[in-house]
Parts: structure tokens; C-alpha cells; sequence
């Protein structure tokens, strides 16, 4: 048995190399270069028995519970293959076809890194929904490249990310690994990561198809949505995705959506996602996501993965997928393309020309990409009397969130061990969805050396009248307050751990106080009209701490801006109650989103609420306008245009936010008063200006029409507001639309 990932790697590598070997001793036309990925997978395909075409479509993960599967159910030669192949530690492994120079998946997660179930170290992006609060896809698409990187150094050449799913539900514990509530945003984001990753020439994953918006009882949980408002929110997320990333898989989700499993529902994955879209890659299930053979391959999944993981512990595809075939219940043609759909983005994104090669890491180098993606997240909520940046301060009390040690992470299969190991191991739960992992950047040494003439203080909080103590000595206190979020569960938005009482003793005692949030997503803050500074740094990765202190003493001026809505109260929920929420999995429930896609700052516009902070609601230590802002329609297309102007005293970066708001949006059918429609981040000196222009997507100013899959733009005024926040519009120019309505299916 193999105890080491480098080891491992290489030899899945070896069996690359010597398949490769043996093609260049006899030429086979898939491996021809100058033919299409179409043509080089279709003849690949045709190459194959059955049984090599069965071999792709099944994927697997640890070897040890392998073994204990009688060879009638996994073959032998499969299991000698998973175990001497298996990258140790990774999500899986779907075997190749050597004799065809067909490499093997060696497949890990997810978003922010590469996981390899604690046994090495690789560097952890912020959380995705931190990079979101970035506006600048420019930081995600780096983000790939690196992650990516690291993965086909450690002989990978599949990555399970990333993530799209929109902030529907605020307490969804997995929300840390999205891009936030709004479609543009999260197609831009998410599309771009993905499109880093898969420029180093790997396959990578769109997930978690579709509506898969509550982590509570989420193997269960039947979505009732309809179709237009599905197509105007959730998928129009995916669509976006998948026409800025590229991505050459999709990852379909456990949940049920209108009474069909996600991985085996025709109508997201034959009719919206292969036929409407014209996706080309393959389909490939979650882990245990699987109910079906039958089902499950006529209306859609092209790779059973995972296996045997989770669910009912039943292999779908293999033995029984051979006996469906056998029976005609599933045809050769549906076989062949699933092979096919599978081959065809190791040909298109250049797996198989450029296999991985075990290499060494420069994770420095790595740690700066991470560090900056920090940088650019961070985003200030509130800074009354200019609190910060920190500037002359003699003493600070810093306390709790184990700041002395580090910032945490998200849990689940998206949580990396970061070089240098977890800096607060034997946290509870040790067990999934935990480990708990702090990275390794302490915000307490990191501005101890940036303000290294100030005195500063750690005390960890946990004895709140200490701490209280330990602030009313210093000039400038500031508290460390952290919500762990991971897959499998949902939580409420109120603070563990008495922290909330923790910020209350410490303002009381230094009105000059300053929290530092470290959360996967929205929370409730109790003291927040007492305290005058409050900066949220989301989980910002294996550098955070770093960012952390640089943010604070001015070092970076904050621009990140809120890409969700946090709520005031629980009476701002769309839905009072999860369902299923608190009882053990694989309870049958069932959810309605009567609100459909009025989705965050959608949804407080619909109900006239007035969140805690508003969707794009970040502040500056520098200030910036918007002048000159025209907008113009030509091929049914709004371009907006204008400058942006840093008006203060600091270099920053500005964001410029253009809403579109029908004159009147119900009579134009839409579920909300404004939608975004695009967003530029400007880099600024002090007194700087710069141009800006945006093209609107037309699908943003449309309503999805059921009767004819068409998306439909009404005849009227539409108003286009800028500014830096959904809640701060100052600037508004009008344009008239016609009536135009165009077809759903993309041009193939």
C-alpha cells in the first residue's frame, strides 16, 4: 500500500509515460494533433470494446473500502488499477484506458486548493465567496492558475471546482464555497476561476447542478421551482459559468429539483444543459448522488463518481450499466457518448498531449497570489470617525478568534491543509465535515511587524471580563470574532461561543474598538451600533492574517465590496424555517421557493427591507465618483459608459455597479425592481480618473419565456443607475428598449 502522495503521483505519471511509449511506436489517429477534439475522442471512442467504454465512466475513491467489494461488483483488475494508481488522500480516481494512451482522472478537490485529506500541505485560496467580495475576476482566474499548478505538481489532472450556486438560503453552510447572490456576478467569478484552472491544461467542474441551495438534508431535499424563475436565477448562474469557464465537467447535485433526482432530471441535464446550451463535456455525479442505472444514463449522467463513498454504497454504473446495456434498457449510442463526452475535454483542454509530471512547488510564489487575492477581498462594513487605517497608535489589545495563530477556513471536501499544517489543530468537530483549520498567518505577529513601535497585546477571549480588562488599558482594542461554516450543514447567523457578549464587554470597556470578522458568509451583529470599525475578512486563506494587518494600518486600502446581502433579522429570511434543518440526514423534505428568482438584494427590494449591509456595500479609505456616465442601445445591447474618479487623499480601487431598473418591472415581468447588470474595478491614484465601459447582457434585461424557450425583452424606458453599492446609486442615465424576443438554444 502506498504511503506517500509523491510516490503515488508518480506512478499514476509511470503509467501515463509508458502508454505514451508505446503510442510512439505505433501511431493511432486520436493522438493527432492537427484533428479536432470532436474528431480525436469519436475515433477514440470507436477504438473501444464495451468494457473499455464501461472502465471511463465509473469512478472510484479509496482503495481500502475497495477491496472489501466482491469482484462481482468491482473487478479485480479495477481494484489493482485504483490501488496502484490512487493519489492517496484524493476525492478519486477513474481509470484510463492504457492500451489507447488514455490516462486515468486522478481527481481532487475543490475551490480554494488542492485537498488531499490532511496528509500534505498546499496552498488555500480565500474562500470563494471572499474572492467574489474582489469584483475583479482578474484575482480568481490567477487563483486557478496557481491551485491548478499545485495540482498537476502533485499529478492531478482533474479538479472538482468550482462552485456556482447562489446565496438562495443566507444559513447554507456551504455558501463560503459560492460567488455570492447574483448571476452576473457568480458566472463572472466562478467562470473565471475555472478558466485559470483549466489554462494549465486540466479538466475542471461546474458545480453543484442545480438548485442545490440548503445543506440540510441535501440528499434528500425536493426543490419545487419553476421553470422561468429557475432560468433567471440559479441557471442563469450555470449559463454564465459555462460560457466564460469552459469547464469540461459538471458535477450534478444530491438534491431533488421539481421531483427528479439533479443527476438523473432530464430536463436540467438533456434538455437545458447539453441541448440549450450545447455543452460538450460530460456529466459527472457527486459523491453518492447516484439512485439509478437506468434513469440515471438515458437522461443524462455520464460518469458515476466516487464510488464507493456515500449514499446507499450501490455501484450504478459498471456490472449493472453492462447488464442494462445487455438488455437494451440503455443503448451502445448512449454509451458511446457518454465515452465520448468524457474524452472530449481531455483532448480540448490538452490533458492527454500534456500529461502531468510530479514537480516541485515554489509555494512562496503561491502564497503571494493567495495573499493578494486577500488583499483585494477584504471589505471594510463600517468606519465611523475614520477609526482606520491604524495611524499612530501607541497600544492595541488584540483579542480572540485564535488570532495569535491564525485565520480559519471552511469545512468539507473544499477545506485545504495549508503548508505549515493547522495552526489550531483538536478543535471539535475532529470529525467530518472538520477538521477545524486555521491557517498558519497569525493577524497578532503580522502587526506586531507592520506597526513594530506600537504595543500590542493578545488576550484569547475567553474569559470576557479579562479581555474587557485588557482593552480599557490599551488606545485601540480590536476582537477577532470567527463562524465556521462547512458542507453537510446549515447553521443559524448568530455568533458562537458567547462572542457576541465578548464584542459587548470589549466596546464597553474601549469605545475605540474594531471587529474583525472571519466568517463563510452573513451574520448577525448584536453590538453593531457600538462599535465604530467592523471589517470583514471572510476566510482569506493561507495569507490572511498577513492581509488582515495590512488592511488595518492602510498598507492596502480596502476594496472589497459585499457580494451578498446581510440580513438585519430573521424576519428578512424569505423562509422563517429550514427544512430539515437540525435532524439527522435522509429525512424526505420538501422546499418551495415561492420567492423564485428575487434572490438577495432582489428580494429586500421586492419586500421594501433594509439589510444590515447592502449587496456591494464596501467602504475605502479614499473616495471615488462616477461623472460623465452615458449609456446607448444598439443590437438590443446596453453599453454603459463614463469615468470613475478617486476624489481623495489614498490610492484605491473603485468599483463602478451598473443596475438596470425597468420604468415600470412588473408590467416588464420581472421578479424584482433592478438586476445587475455588470460591474468594472478601476486601480486609482489620488486624484486619478479613468474611462469605464460595460455591455449589458442581454439575458439581464430579458424575461425567460416557458410557452417557447425563448428569453423575451419588454418595449420601454429602463433606467441605469451606477454607483458602488446595490443601496448607493447616485447616478442614473435612461435608455429606450424595443421589443425583442430570441430563441433560449445556443447556436451549436
Amino acid at each position: 500500500m502506498k504511503t506517500s502522495l509523491m510516490m503515488t503521483a508518480a506512478s499514476a505519471v509511470m503509467l501515463v509515460c509508458v502508454a505514451g511509449s508505446a503510442l510512439a511506436q505505433t501511431p493511432q489517429p486520436w493522438m493527432d494533433k492537427t484533428k479536432t477534439a470532436d474528431e480525436r475522442a469519436a475515433t477514440a471512442v470507436a477504438a473501444m470494446t464495451e468494457d473499455e467504454k464501461l472502465t471511463l465512466v465509473m469512478g472510484y475513491t479509496n482503495p481500502d473500502d475497495l477491496d472489501k467489494q466482491p469482484d462481482s461488483v468491482v473487478p479485480a483488475a479495477i481494484k489493482a488499477d485504483v490501488d496502484a494508481n490512487d493519489i492517496r488522500g484524493s476525492a478519486g480516481y477513474v481509470p484510463g484506458i492504457a492500451r489507447l494512451g488514455i490516462p486515468g482522472q486522478w481527481q481532487t478537490d475543490a475551490s480554494m486548493g488542492v485537498r488531499t485529506h490532511g496528509l500534505h500541505g498546499f496552498t488555500a485560496l480565500p474562500s470563494s465567496l471572499a474572492t467574489a467580495a474582489s469584483f475583479d475576476p482578474t484575482v480568481t482566474y490567477a487563483g486557478g492558475v496557481m491551485i491548478a499548478h499545485e495540482a498537476r505538481d502533485s499529478g492531478f489532472n482533474t479538479f472538482l471546482a468550482g462552485g456556482a450556486n447562489l446565496d438562495r438560503e443566507p444559513r447554507n453552510g456551504r455558501n463560503f464555497e459560492y460567488a455570492g447572490e447574483d448571476p452576473w456576478l457568480a458566472g463572472q467569478m466562478a467562470g473565471n476561476l475555472i478558466a485559470g484552472i483549466q489554462s494549465t491544461h486540466m479538466v475542471s467542474t461546474m458545480k453543484h447542478y442545480a438548485v442545490n441551495d440548503q445543506e440540510s438534508q441535501r440528499t434528500t431535499v425536493d426543490v419545487t421551482i419553476s421553470p422561468e424563475a429557475m432560468h433567471q436565477s440559479d441557471l442563469l448562474a450555470f449559463e454564465f459559468v459555462n460560457e466564460v469557464g469552459h469547464p469540461g465537467s459538471v458535477m450534478c447535485s444530491y438534491n431533488l429539483v421539481n421531483g427528479r433526482w439533479a443527476c438523473e432530471n432530464e430536463y436540467l441535464l438533456q434538455k437545458v444543459l447539453k441541448h440549450d446550451w450545447g455543452f460538450k463535456g460530460y456529466v459527472m455525479s457527486d459523491w453518492g448522488a447516484v439512485h439509478s442505472t437506468v434513469d440515471a444514463a438515458n437522461y443524462g449522467l455520464d460518469q458515476m463518481t466516487g464510488f464507493p463513498c456515500c449514499g446507499d454504497g450501490k455501484a450504478y454504473f459498471g456490472a449493472p450499466l453492462k447488464a442494462a446495456l445487455a438488455d437494451g434498457d440503455v443503448s451502445q449510442k448512449r454509451l458511446d457518448d457518454m465515452a465520448t463526452r468524457i474524452l472530449w475535454p481531455l483532448f480540448a483542454e490538452g490533458v492527454i498531449d500534456d500529461p502531468v509530471k510530479v514537480a516541485p512547488i515554489d509555494f512562496k510564489a503561491d502564497a503571494d497570489v493567495a495573499q493578494h487575492a486577500a488583499e483585494q477581498s477584504l471589505t471594510l462594513l463600517k468606519n465611523d470617525g475614520n477609526l482606520l487605517p491604524l495611524s499612530g497608535v501607541k497600544s492595541i489589545a488584540m483579542i480572540g478568534g485564535h488570532a495569535d495563530k491564525g485565520v480559519l477556513s471552511g469545512g468539507g471536501s473544499s477545506a485545504v491543509t495549508p503548508v505549515g499544517g493547522n495552526a489550531v489543530p483538536d478543535l471539535d468537530p475532529k470529525g467530518w465535515p472538520g477538521p477545524v483549520v486555521y491557517m498558519p498567518s497569525s493577524p497578532v505577529t503580522e502587526l506586531r511587524a507592520d506597526l513594530p513601535k506600537a504595543r500590542i497585546s493578545y488576550d484569547s477571549g475567553t474569559d470576557i471580563a479579562a479581555a474587557a480588562a485588557a482593552a480599557a488599558k490599551a488606545e485601540v482594542a480590536i476582537v477577532f470574532v470567527t463562524d465556521w461554516k462547512g458542507e453537510g450543514f446549515d447553521t443559524t447567523l448568530d455568533l458562537k461561543d458567547n462572542q457576541d457578549a465578548l464584542v459587548a464587554a470589549v466596546v464597553k470597556a474601549n469605545p475605540k474598538t474594531i471587529v474583525v470578522l472571519e466568517t463563510g458568509g452573513a451574520v448577525f451583529m448584536p453590538w453593531l451600533k457600538d462599535v465604530p470599525a467592523v471589517l470583514e475578512a471572510w476566510y482569506p486563506g493561507i495569507r490572511g492574517g498577513a492581509a488582515i494587518a495590512r488592511v488595518l494600518t492602510g498598507a492596502v486600502d480596502p476594496s472589497g465590496h459585499s457580494p451578498i446581502s446581510f440580513p438585519a433579522d430573521t424576519s428578512q429570511f424569505a423562509h422563517a424555517d429550514i427544512q430539515g434543518f437540525g435532524h439527522a440526514d435522509g429525512v424526505p423534505v420538501h422546499v418551495t421557493y415561492d420567492e423564485g428568482a428575487a434572490i438577495g438584494y432582489k428580494w429586500y427590494d421586492v419586500k421594501g427591507f433594509t439589510p444590515m449591509f447592502a449587496f456591494g456595500h464596501g467602504l475605502s479609505y479614499t473616495r471615488f465618483a462616477v461623472s460623465d456616465a452615458k449609456a446607448s442601445v444598439a443590437d438590443d445591447l446596453i453599453t454603459v459608459s463614463g469615468t470613475l474618479a478617486n476624489t481623495g487623499k489614498v490610492a484605491g480601487k473603485g468599483l463602478v455597479m451598473a443596475f438596470v431598473a425597468p420604468d415600470n418591472w412588473q408590467a416588464a415581468g420581472w421578479e424584482a425592481p433592478k438586476r445587475l447588470g455588470g460591474f468594472s474595478k478601476l486601480d486609482l491614484a489620488p486624484g486619478a480618473q479613468k474611462s469605464f465601459s460595460l455591455t449589458v447582457d442581454p439575458r439581464l434585461l430579458a424575461t425567460w419565456e416557458a410557452s417557447d424557450n425563448s428569453w423575451h425583452i419588454k418595449a420601454g424606458t429602463y433606467h441605469v443607475r451606477l454607483g458602488q453599492a446595490s443601496d448607493a446609486l447616485p447616478v442614473t442615465v435612461d435608455v429606450t428598449l424595443t421589443d425583442k424576443v430570441w430563441s433560449a438554444v445556443h447556436s451549436q
